[in-house]
């Protein structure tokens, strides 16, 4: 569409379906990559939506205004108002929640607990939890990954994030976060809080008791920290709670209970539906890619490198990023996004999915070509505005490495031992999952064992027809 130069109010935003709200909602929830295309289709970008209880959205997929929009000053455009909608599971101290300075601050608490070098000492944890998990797998009959790769990634969290040891105490955690990490997956997630007086009446009462005894373990847990910290015990923990423990606001003072137990939260939400949804779409597309399959089986078998896993991972994101919009921004002063004034009261959102399937930016976008972020192929890195499946900006997501650095050891333990063979012949299509999408049968496919070094058969990638 052609730039617009003067201010809009709500009601002249860029053009978009005049649908109810209802019905918009339900078609991003339905067919959460397929309704996204098919605006764009009929508008371009960027386009507007309307969805219940939310205010006017705006879907952005430039390059440029996107790099506008990750720029932009903190006090214009508020991300953390823009996510409040997650405040329910995740705390109002969140890092995700805050803006502008008291963004910033709790931002530097937590930048070195996710530090690469942090991310490193956590390797041997992870490759023993990946490597016990994958034990349990099925050999040579059709399953849904994603339930398995969720339970890994929530066990690689409480271990490396929370620093639990295997006990009751970490077995009750388990248990009620993952019901309370189920509610998530309802469309009953994005809808606004409704009165107190009918908040009893639904489901959010059974989300407030669970939330309450999830937080009456954790704060248990972390004043017995503290309380070992005070005493010396404990020294060498290299669990992310330990590193928050020891940090210090500006003004000398360490973080308190609440404060601690949000960021435990965000983390756990963060970090643990993303990764188990991405490395589902990992296994669901290598499987049927035998050529990408049988080059990384190579790689891996010669233990030199990473180079071709790291750019499949890469690719796999791009195709696939398990969070479409970026974290949302709410316009806070009317600000200049691609062209087009913005009032305050909008809904920016840069939406990855459709910027990663830009034929200007990816040449034949909808094919998986790992080779496009191999430079020495060609390709190139991922661009800072065209590649954005952690989001931007001074925004950008805390636990990046720590997803990336998972991503790799799961991905590789498995393809040290494993023939992924897809389960029918067509392949998943993406179904919403509260803020994430996934494969829609779960990543459903079959694995059998592979002797180190073996050439991979033609019938290893061939679907399995009969077990669909």
């Amino acid at each position: 569409m052609n730039a617009l130069h003067t201010s809009l109010s709500t009601d002249e935003l860029p053009p978009g379906p005049r649908l109810p709200s209802p019905l918009q909602t339900l078609g991003v929830w339905s067919r959460p990559t397929a309704y996204l295309e098919r605006l764009r289709a009929r508008y371009g970008t960027p386009y507007t939506i309307r969805m219940f209880g939310q205010p006017p959205i705006v879907v952005i997929a430039d390059p440029d205004a996107i790099k506008q929009m990750f720029q932009a000053p903190p006090d214009v455009l508020h991300p953390g108002e823009g996510a409040r909608i997650l405040e329910p599971v995740v705390g109002a101290n969140s890092v995700i929640l805050l803006d502008e300075s008291a963004h910033m601050e709790q931002r530097k608490l937590l930048l070195p607990a996710f530090h690469g070098e942090r991310m490193q000492r956590l390797a041997g944890l992870m490759v023993e939890l990946t490597e016990g998990e994958l034990e349990t797998w099925p050999r040579g009959q059709a399953f849904a990954l994603h339930p398995r790769l969720q339970r890994l990634t929530l066990e690689i969290i409480l271990r490396a994030v929370f620093g639990l040891e295997r006990g009751a105490r970490l077995d009750s955690l388990r248990e009620l976060l993952t019901e309370v990490l189920a509610f998530s997956e309802s469309p009953l997630s994005l809808m606004p809080p409704p009165p107190p007086w009918l908040a009893r009446a639904t489901p959010l009462a059974k989300l407030e008791r669970l939330q309450a005894q999830v937080d009456e373990l954790i704060f248990g847990l972390i004043e017995e920290r503290r309380r070992e910290a005070d005493e010396g015990e404990r020294d060498e923990s290299e669990d992310v709670l330990a590193l928050l423990l020891a940090a210090r606001h500006e003004d000398g003072s360490p973080m308190s209970a609440q404060e601690l137990r949000d960021e435990l939260m965000t983390a756990l939400v963060a970090g643990h539906e993303t990764t188990a949804s991405q490395l589902a779409w990992a296994f669901e597309r290598l499987a049927r890619e035998p050529a990408v399959l049988a080059r990384l089986h190579e790689e891996v078998d010669a233990g030199e490198d990473e180079e071709y896993l790291t750019a499949t991972i890469n690719e796999i994101m791009r195709c696939r990023p398990v969070l479409p919009n970026a974290e949302p921004r709410l316009v806070k002063q009317p600000v200049e996004i691609g062209g087009i004034v913005y009032p305050p009261g909008v809904a920016l959102f840069a939406n990855a999915y459709l910027l990663h399937h830009d034929p200007a930016i990816y040449p034949e976008p909808y094919a998986f070509r790992p080779q496009r972020f191999l430079e020495s192929e060609g390709g190139r890195a991922p661009g800072t505005y065209t590649w954005i499946p952690f989001g931007g900006g001074r925004r950008r997501c805390l636990g990046a490495s720590f997803a990336l650095q998972e991503m790799k050891i799961v991905l590789r333990a498995v393809l040290e031992r494993c023939e992924l063979h897809p389960v029918g012949e067509r392949a998943e299509r993406t179904r919403r999952r509260s803020i994430t999408i996934s494969p829609s049968r779960g990543s459903l496919l079959v694995l059998r064992e592979r002797r180190r070094g073996d050439a991979l058969a033609p019938a290893a990638t061939r679907p399995v027809a009969a077990l669909a």
